[in-house]
């Protein structure tokens, strides 16, 4: 489920300044979300200006915001790497002194199997945020997309280990969401999370799990966008 709060500003503001980053010649990760999209589009404005860049979508969404904006695309496996990723969140820890500084939780627009792949593959990965997505522990519910003929086996595990799936349900049709890659989401509540790297580990090993939302030591910084401009935090 989407994180709802943070104005359009702000949001712009931490999509753009990521932009900056791009260089001449990269390859770019093009993540999901609204945040993301003004960094889209900010990538569009620059390659009308003559920028060289190949994007790779996350999602069916982030793509066609590339192709309306005219970033020349291409998939993870046509390319010897990546240089940078762009994505959002749902939550970051915001906590310097916390273990999990820098964790996330991702998956509200049930894109964070693609997204991780790419993310995981860039050399830099870069969030974008608002300020209503810092926290000082993550405590929303971990998207856990799972093979449909597993959902149901799945959520028995994951409430043996004290967790609450509640099957994803798509909002203007009858039935549950289903994912880019023909998926069920579960979105798993646990309550606070002491120890994501913990959970994220638990998740991984269970058969019919595609991919969940825990992203533990995976960002390198995160640009929030504020009223008055963007901060820094690098991990």
């Amino acid at each position: 489920m989407k994180t709802e709060g943070g104005s359009d500003a702000a949001k712009r503001r931490a999509g753009e300044r990521a932009a900056e980053a791009v260089e001449d010649g990269f390859v770019v990760g093009l993540g999901t979300g609204s945040t993301t999209a003004h960094a889209i589009r900010a990538i569009g404005r620059a390659v009308d200006d003559g920028l060289e860049v190949r994007g790779i979508p996350t999602s069916f969404q982030s793509r066609q915001v590339a192709l309306e904006v005219g970033i020349p695309l291409t998939e993870l496996d046509a390319v010897d790497g990546v240089d940078l990723a762009i994505d959002g969140t749902d939550q970051v820890v915001d906590d310097p002194d916390a273990a999990a500084h820098g964790a996330l939780i991702k998956g509200g627009g049930a894109a964070h199997a693609r997204e991780k792949l790419v993310d995981t593959a860039a050399d830099r990965f870069v969030v974008v945020a608002d300020p209503s997505k810092l926290t000082d522990r993550l405590e929303r519910s971990v998207p856990v997309e799972v093979l449909p003929d597993a959902h149901t086996t799945v959520a028995g595990r994951i409430e043996a280990m004290d967790g609450e799936p509640a099957l994803r349900t798509a909002e203007r049709k009858d039935g549950p969401v289903v994912t880019d890659n023909g998926n069920l989401v579960l979105d798993c509540a646990f309550g606070p999370i002491d120890d994501p790297d913990a959970l994220a580990t638990k998740l991984s090993e269970m058969p019919g799990v595609v991919e969940h939302g825990l992203f533990v030591g995976v960002a390198d910084a995160t640009y929030i966008g504020t009223d008055d401009g963007v901060e820094v935090r690098r991990y």
